[in-house]
């Protein structure tokens, strides 16, 4: 596929994307579920709720049929990406369904100054929310202005639209036109825009949110002061208008979006059982004949608490269209076996992580005992040593795989060896040298080693095995492995909002996560880059030092300051062929610091959709940035008569 060789270079500054043609004079078509509203004069005229130009939209297979509900299950309180996957992020630019490159999405088109670093966006007239206000440039204003640049609610603005430390700002041209201005080049702004963590620019109806932010309503404090758990503007903001990754964005029925299904009163909210989600009536996309997008009427997500639930619903015919939570290979003969019975067929999901269980030593322990132990890269090499991971895969991952580290999978042109192959081989003998030589030679009565304090060298780790329960079981056979050198491993599994709160709060010995940057390497970086908050699990405080330019968190190495000072280079660098020279760089320093270790090369997902169906491409790639299925365009989506 072509996303394999060509995803991961940034887009061109000279690019200038231009929309699909408008169906001119052609009559629009609405689904027969908004007619009675229309007539009653609730609705305007289908006509009237579409942009001058909506986008065009031609269907995989052919177009489709109004009407039907599509049902996926959430797993558990703390799944609301599985929303935004199928939903989509919409944002003002989206991935091709292949992940080569991008395309307009709520932008009409686009254009880039000649050094890289203006951006023109062109929205489309006539485009509106979907509570019917227009959505014009005073949207996109209102967020770099009131928000972007308010300090009250980003102490430290997102790094994706910060270049040479400055925030992005922006100007309004006209009512439909808007240009977004860097203080440097950004090679890669538009590939950021089409990730699922880029939306803010077009994600807040001014006219609705600003009652919820103290320039526009001076009673504001009056609103905070009588909203539980809520202790300041920003919290009652983002409870209301949410944020791009966050439950609370399917959590307000009432907020304005541009999404093709907006949430009911059934919205995902705390103890939610069922989340449901109905068209967008001023949804601003039609197909090739006219038809007003989406086809199916409405989305039904049901909550369960574990995987294994997902599993059975799956195979009893209870999901129509899924891979999030279920697509484990393991899982793969049951769905075949159940196949005809639940009127299901198999998605062949590309994986374009890196590692299906990377393991994240904390190289910013609290304890500095444990600290100086896990920066100590001969300790870090031991421990991969003493990791047989032939027999993990051959047990838990059912012979597919390979051992693997971190980076680049070996189809992509960032491929290196050293970071991907490096202390694969299951050495314990070796294991034990280093470890003896790294002064970790005394070991108590149950042939545990000793930390240099007396202390048992234990991990203690946590996991979220609701998500994966592979990861479990892949921890026990670890655990009997480093008994082999005197290493202590005890595993336990918890829900993810737990695992996350003490991520965040640096409280971990080491974090259990995939590995990404396999297919996308220099849109997920953060394995080898102390840049995302919530998943550089390495060193959470490098992070916040990196994002908040110094003032908070904690100092990285001299290794890590020379890395994020090449990944800004890279962000600027508007040449391809150069963008991913720098890329080389960050990826052989890291490979040389050798700061996480792998299990197993990630082998492709599985899905399950039914076979009426259509439009479901039955292969596509899966990946977080991507993400999947949203740039499948599920709004095409159709039953089959």
């Amino acid at each position: 596929m072509s996303f394999m060789t060509r995803i991961m270079r940034p887009v061109s500054a000279m690019a200038v994307c231009v929309a699909l043609a408008p169906l001119g004079a052609w009559a629009y078509e609405q689904a027969p579920m908004l007619d009675d509203a229309v007539a009653a004069g609730e609705l305007p005229p289908v006509d009237e709720r579409l942009p001058a130009q909506p986008e065009v939209i031609t269907p995989l297979e052919s177009v489709g049929n109004y009407g039907g509900t599509i049902r996926r299950v959430l797993g558990g309180s703390n799944d609301h990406n599985s929303i935004l996957r199928f939903v989509g992020p919409q944002g003002l630019t989206r991935w091709k369904p292949d992940f080569s490159g991008v395309v307009p999405n709520v932008a009409e088109s686009w254009t880039t100054s000649e050094d890289g670093s203006e951006f023109t966006f062109k929205l489309r007239e006539g485009m509106k929310w979907s509570d019917g206000t227009p959505f014009t440039a005073d949207d996109i204003m209102f967020f770099v202005e009131d928000l972007l640049h308010n300090e009250e609610f980003y102490p430290n603005a997102p790094a994706r639209f910060v270049v040479d430390g400055e925030p992005m700002t922006a100007e309004k041209v006209d009512d439909h036109t808007v240009t977004l201005k860097f203080a440097a080049p950004y090679g890669t702004f538009l590939t950021e825009l089409a990730t699922p963590l880029a939306q803010e620019p077009v994600l807040w109806a001014k006219h609705f949110c600003q009652q919820y932010h103290p320039k526009y309503n001076e009673n504001v404090q009056e609103l905070v002061d009588a909203t539980e758990a809520v202790e300041d503007w920003p919290s009652l903001f983002r409870l209301n208008c949410g944020e791009v990754e966050a439950p609370n964005r399917w959590g307000n029925p009432d907020r304005p979006t541009l999404d093709p299904w907006v949430v009911t009163e059934d919205a995902y909210t705390a103890g939610a059982t069922q989340v449901v989600m109905e068209r967008n009536p001023y949804f601003w996309q039609v197909d090739t004949e006219g038809n007003q997008l989406p086809y199916v009427d409405t989305l039904e997500m049901s909550v369960a608490q574990d995987n294994q639930t997902l599993v059975l619903e799956a195979i009893a015919g209870n999901i129509d269209m899924q891979r999030r939570r279920i697509s484990n290979l393991a899982n793969k003969p049951v769905f075949a076996e159940n196949a005809e019975k639940a009127n299901i067929e198999i998605l062949d999901m590309i994986n374009s992580n890196s590692n299906k269980m990377a393991i994240h030593f904390n190289h910013t322990h609290k304890d500095p005992v444990m600290r100086e132990v896990i920066r100590n890269k001969d300790v870090r090499v031991a421990l991969s040593l003493g990791i047989d991971r032939e027999e993990i895969i051959d047990i838990v991952y059912l012979g597919q795989g390979e051992p693997w580290q971190i980076g680049p999978r070996p189809t992509h042109p960032l491929y290196n060896e050293q970071l991907g192959r490096q202390h694969t081989e299951y050495d314990p003998d070796r294991a034990n040298e280093l470890l003896d030589a790294a002064g970790l030679s005394e070991r108590d009565d149950e042939g545990y080693r000793l930390l240099p304090d007396g202390r048992r060298f234990t991990f203690n780790v946590q996991y979220t095995g609701i998500e994966e329960p592979d990861w479990g079981d892949a921890l026990e056979i670890i655990r009997e492995q480093w008994e082999e050198i005197g290493v202590e491993l005890t595993s336990s599994s918890v829900e993810r909002s737990i695992y996350y709160s003490r991520g965040e709060a640096n409280e971990h010995d080491f974090m259990v996560w995939g590995a990404p940057g396999g297919l996308d390497p220099t849109l997920s970086p953060r394995d080898v880059l102390a840049v995302h908050p919530q998943a550089s699990w390495f060193a959470i405080p490098w992070t916040r030092w990196y994002l908040s330019g110094g003032e908070q968190g904690e100092e990285p190495t001299e290794s890590m300051k020379q890395r994020l000072a090449l990944y800004e280079d890279f962000k600027k660098e508007a040449d391809q062929d150069k963008a991913l020279d720098i890329f080389r760089q960050i990826h052989q320093i890291a490979a040389e610091e050798f700061e996480i270790i792998g299990v197993t090369l990630a082998p492709n997902l599985v899905g399950v959709v039914k076979t009426n169906l259509r439009n479901v491409p039955r292969a596509m790639p899966s990946s977080w940035m991507y993400p999947d299925p949203a740039p499948t365009l599920p709004q095409t989506y159709y039953w089959e008569e």
